[in-house]
């Protein structure tokens, strides 16, 4: 819900695409740049902006500002559409908080069958080579 109250903290520019096309790319602005200042956002907490500068470090600016284009449509509407929905994508997925990994010990019967495999292997280059005489 959260991604949905940034929408309007947003800003967008339009941009001529780049790549073939002829008359009509020269001539029409169809790629889409989101912006988004992370840093001085009203909707989220320093908590989650403290998250959100961790999880997505290499796609902010040095000033804290999220950039994201999209030309992959001929329509700037369809562009525009498109790079909200990878703007909220990647904010909800930025504001998860991974699970804490519980230290677990082998079983002994786990350690029982890496031994025996070990003495197997071991057997079996020790028979390999050449009898001493």
């Amino acid at each position: 819900m959260i991604a949905e109250n940034l929408i309007k903290e947003l800003s967008f520019k339009a941009v001529r695409s780049s790549g073939a096309g002829g008359q009509h790319v020269n001539k029409v602005s169809s790629k889409v740049e989101l912006i988004f200042d992370l840093i001085n956002s009203i909707e989220l907490s320093s908590e989650e902006k403290e998250l959100l500068q961790k999880n997505l470090y290499s796609k902010l600016t040095k000033e804290g500002v999220l950039l994201l284009n999209c030309d992959e449509s001929r329509s700037q509407h369809k562009n525009k559409e498109l790079v909200i929905d990878r703007f909220i994508t990647l904010i909800t997925n930025g504001l998860k908080v991974p699970k804490k990994r519980k230290a677990t010990k082998p079983s002994k019967s786990s350690i029982r069958k890496r031994l025996d495999k070990k003495k197997k292997q071991a057997f079996k280059k020790a028979f390999r080579r050449k009898p001493e005489i």
